[in-house]
């Protein structure tokens, strides 16, 4: 078994480090940081992948990785910040789902890692060095867990479900012009 120490650096490398990157891809979504398209271009974006309302969409899925991805990184609220991030990557997992799963083919092998480290790290607890662990653990609970998991599973499952609806709707016949 790890020593305790260990078994705690290694929880905040891998919060930091996971955090640090969903922070950074949810920064390109909001702010435009890093080659992003801030919140214009990912409402575009999301309006082409069948995504509505397409500003709410961008700013949830920029907010769920960035705001996830920097409260893992502190280790604070980490069940709530575990889903959220989680959350975040489920939605990009149904939009990279028709290209397979390999990244190099566009598909959603990234993303459903990302989910599943932010999901484990939620539900595993950030460890000693983290801010969870300075403030006694309020917003560490099991309760907390729970209904972080609970709400963001519900909340994705409605993005999905509906930008699949709407992807079955036809298309509303265009008006015919006037002569």
């Amino acid at each position: 078994m790890a020593h305790p120490n260990r078994r705690d650096l290694g929880l905040l490398v891998l919060r930091v480090g996971t955090g640090a990157v969903l922070a950074a891809h949810g920064t390109q979504k909001l702010l435009g940081w890093f080659g992003g398209g801030g919140i214009e271009g990912t409402s575009k974006a999301m309006e082409a992948m069948g995504f509505h309302p397409p500003r709410e969409s961008a700013i949830a899925a920029g907010l769920g990785e960035a705001g996830g991805g920097i409260l893992l990184a502190l280790g604070l609220a980490t069940p709530a910040a575990g889903a959220a991030a989680a959350g975040a990557m489920a939605g990009a997992v149904a939009v990279h789902a028709p290209a397979g799963f390999f990244a190099q083919a566009g598909g959603y092998e990234y993303p459903a890692f990302l989910g599943f480290t932010a999901a484990a790290i939620g539900i595993t607890g950030a460890g000693r060095y983290s801010l969870d662990h300075a403030t006694g653990h309020v917003l560490d609970r099991p309760w907390v867990v729970a209904t972080a998991f609970l709400g963001t599973a519900i909340a994705a499952a409605a993005v999905v479900g509906r930008r699949a609806q709407e992807q079955a709707s036809p298309a509303p016949e265009p008006e015919p012009e006037p002569e």
